[in-house]
């Protein structure tokens, strides 16, 4: 599938489930960004921000994560 250069609409406020239900091809970046628990229960409820915080993102590497999942998501 082509990549456009069209801005998705990805936001820290997502929940991941939201994210993966929508775009499952964006687990292996979560997975790098150290989201390893991308299954787990709280992810019906944590967003992308919280989970980054849980897992020690700065709020620019959070910003930088979001910005990766919108230019890679088809």
């Amino acid at each position: 599938m082509k990549k456009t250069n069209e801005k998705k609409n990805i936001t820290p406020k997502w929940t991941i489930n939201n994210l993966l239900n929508k775009y499952p091809e964006t687990a292996d970046i979560l997975i790098k960004y150290g989201f390893h628990c991308i299954g787990c229960a709280l992810a019906d409820m944590e967003t992308i921000e919280q989970g980054g915080k849980v897992h020690g993102l700065t709020k620019k590497e959070i910003e930088k994560l979001v910005e990766e999942l919108n230019k890679n998501v088809s």
